[in-house]
């Protein structure tokens, strides 16, 4: 089993920064990819950025040039900073974990969210 607690949200202006963590503990050996998804309420939670064991990283459109994510194998972490954020970004960000084995999902886990509010 792997466990997956965030931190890092809060509420910023527009134009601001934060930096979300992630940790993940118990099996992390298993884990291949881990990325960052958020949701607001009456929509559906989307990718923000994933990043793989490897270090391969992919970004939603929107976050683009703005956000970074980043992966430390080592302190069994990942990290989602945030720039130049927008009113937009205002969400529920959600860490993920994942095992992947022959092109199948094995398993998919959550953290239980961290807020990010953008308001002047």
């Amino acid at each position: 089993q792997v466990q997956l607690v965030e931190s890092g949200g809060g509420s910023v202006q527009p134009g601001g920064s934060l930096r979300l963590s992630c940790a993940a503990s118990g099996s992390i050996f298993s884990i291949n990819t881990m990325g960052w998804y958020r949701q607001v309420p009456g929509k559906q939670r989307e990718l923000v950025a994933t990043i793989t064991s490897g270090g391969s990283t992919n970004y939603a459109d929107s976050v683009k040039g703005r956000f970074t994510i980043s992966r430390d194998n080592a302190q069994n972490m990942v990290y989602l900073q945030m720039n130049s954020l927008k009113a937009e970004d205002t969400a529920v960000y959600y860490c993920n974990a994942e095992r992947v084995v022959a092109g199948v999902l094995v398993w998919n886990k959550w953290g239980q969210g961290t807020l990010v509010t953008v308001s002047s």
